[in-house]
């Protein structure tokens, strides 16, 4: 565990570093949000829907856009995250906006810990799994989380998408599927702007589909659907292309780049 608490803040820092780079990016557009703009993608407006007066929980959060968005929709926020840049500027961001979230700076596992209430919805999105050495806690922690009846719900790439390497350009797959040790990268930039100068140092770990579906169940959460997509929301992968519907495909469409999950709370 003294191993991961090493990762995590090696993760930290970097992502206090991306914070800066995000909300500066074109793919952040945050001028165009402070206008009005949603950050929500088709996948998770489609599965929730109506939020109106729901309370929600969103688990890693970054500088705060998906869940502001979800509180112009109506929903009572709480957004968690391990970058204390990043929840500082989710709260100036949800101030400037006059809306009423809440941000918490804390490991996503250590959750419990800082947040007693539950919610109608816990939700996160792309990129958020792979941080995490073991989603046994993760699954635990968000049934802790729901009330009775409660829906979670995760849009995240898919686990193949993982098993590449693309810091050459060309993806390579080098990876395992279900590969328990843990990968480490380092490379100038970051997703969301490539010619950044800053050095994104990333610890991650691969998890299969079993094991998402696994952490979840073994919680006590009822699987409603898991569900595959061969197109994403986000141009972060190389030589994709962009289809009729506005979002974006590798060339052969050979394997799904995300999947989504919806699960409930029944007991």
């Amino acid at each position: 565990m003294e191993r991961n608490d090493r990762y995590f803040e090696i993760n930290k820092a970097t992502w206090n570093h991306k914070v800066k780079a995000h909300s500066e990016s074109e793919m952040y557009d945050l001028n165009a949000f402070k206008y009005g703009k949603s950050s929500l993608m088709p996948y998770e407006l489609a599965a929730l829907d109506n939020v109106n007066g729901k309370s929600l929980l969103h688990l890693q959060c970054h500088f705060g856009q998906d869940t502001l968005s979800w509180s112009r929709m109506g929903a009572k926020c709480v957004g968690v995250d391990i970058s204390d840049e990043g929840i500082a500027l989710a709260q100036q961001l949800n101030d400037e906006l006059k809306l009423d979230a809440q941000f918490v700076c804390c490991n996503v596992l250590d959750t419990s810990k800082v947040v007693s209430e539950t919610f109608d919805i816990v939700f996160t999105s792309y990129g958020v799994i792979g941080w995490l050495p073991d989603l046994k806690p993760w699954g635990q922690m968000i049934a802790e989380r729901l009330n009775q009846g409660g829906s979670f719900f995760m849009a995240e790439f898919h686990p193949i998408v993982w098993m590449f390497d693309y810091l050459d350009g060309k993806p390579k797959m080098k990876y395992g599927y279900m590969q328990d040790e843990v990968i480490y990268e380092e490379y100038e930039g970051t997703y969301a702007d490539t010619k950044s100068k800053m050095i994104s140092k990333e610890y991650g770990w691969n998890h299969g589909l079993g094991e998402v579906v696994s952490a979840l169940s073994d919680a006590g959460l009822h699987i409603d659907y898991l569900k595959e997509h061969d197109e994403s929301p986000y141009n972060v992968l190389p030589d994709l292309k962009k289809t009729s519907s506005g979002m974006y495909a590798t060339q052969d469409r050979l394997y799904p780049l995300v999947f989504t999950l919806k699960a409930t709370k029944i007991s």
